[in-house]
């Protein structure tokens, strides 16, 4: 059974930081690119970052120069820090891992960032 489960949301002021984990099980998770994405209240789900499995990495405009992307192989983990946080960037973030047809979603962790 595969689960994908994020952790490390909450409250934070406008200017933090924030670190999200998510671990994998259930896949063979170095082989997959993982992916973060987000959906605020009342909008579409969006992608925000990628890294792929030979470590590549991927952002979207609106994080760039401010969120990073990294993977621990050996933990099945893959990280989001976010740095400068902006009000807009309140959202449930949700990890996703993709391997051919194959795609698994997380259950979301709600970050709120305070203005």
């Amino acid at each position: 059974q595969v689960q994908l489960v994020e952790s490390g949301g909450g409250l934070v002021q406008a200017g933090g930081s924030q670190r999200l984990s998510c671990a994998a099980s259930g896949i063979i998770f170095r082989i997959n690119t993982m992916n973060w994405y987000r959906q605020a209240p009342g909008k579409q789900r969006e992608w925000v970052t990628t890294v792929t499995s030979g470590g590549s990495t991927n952002y979207a405009d609106s994080v760039k120069g401010r969120f990073t992307i990294s993977r621990d192989n050996a933990k099945n983990t893959v990280y989001l820090q976010m740095n400068s946080l902006k009000p807009e960037d309140t959202a449930v973030y949700y990890c996703n891992a993709r391997y051919g047809f194959e795609n698994y979603w997380g259950q979301g962790t709600q970050v709120t960032v305070s203005s």
